[in-house]
């Protein structure tokens, strides 16, 4: 009966250091998203609105490689969210939040239930599923972004069809840009990362 309590409180306790580290590492992705973003961007003014280069997405995509779709998806939204609100992007921020989560679940889904890529051992196959599942979140905003920046400044703030398209295409560009930048520097932090974190046990 010791052994069995004893047993119970251990799995108690390790399950409870398990969570707060996942919740310590998800908001450490937070920070690094908001700070992508907050200070290492080029801003681009075009029709009444803006867009801008910049790499936070690739934290988002690591947030999800590392702890799964949702949770590396709210790490996401809620540190770029944080960011546009600090940044001169205020009225952007809830549709922000809505594609860097589904960057975030996109990645994590096809990492871990596709690929099951916490189980991969050989390096290339861990490189290949690594980049496929970078694309596939990536892939996802660069169709997303310029589609539902255009319906949302049309809908919500009532902006010509001229700027919202003008917009849209300039939105087009940049959310490619960033995606190519974003799955070559998660891919490269992902794979030198995750021998060290594996080793503290912080996934």
């Amino acid at each position: 009966m010791d052994n069995t309590k004893t047993t119970t409180m251990r799995t108690s306790v390790d399950e409870t250091s398990t969570k707060v580290k996942r919740i310590a590492l998800a908001g450490l992705f937070a920070a690094l998203s908001y700070i992508g973003f907050a200070f290492f961007k080029i801003d681009i003014s075009v029709g009444g609105g803006k867009t801008a280069f910049h790499f936070a997405n690739s934290f988002v995509v690591l947030a999800a490689l590392f702890l799964g779709g949702p949770v590396g998806g709210l790490a996401g939204g809620i540190g770029l969210s944080i960011a546009d609100l600090t940044s001169g992007y205020a009225t952007s921020a809830p549709l922000t939040f809505i594609l860097k989560f589904f960057i975030g679940f996109i990645t994590g889904t096809v990492a871990h239930k596709a690929f099951r890529i916490n189980e991969i051992k050989d390096g290339k196959k861990l490189a290949a599923a690594t980049i496929v599942s970078s694309i596939a979140g990536l892939g996802f905003n660069v169709v997303a972004d310029p589609t539902l920046g255009y319906l949302y400044h049309r809908i919500f703030f009532g902006m010509e069809s001229t700027g919202a398209e003008l917009l849209a295409k300039f939105a087009s560009l940049t959310t490619t840009v960033n995606a190519l930048i974003s799955v070559t520097v998660a891919t490269i932090l992902y794979l030198l990362l995750r021998p060290a974190l594996r080793k503290a046990d912080l996934i």
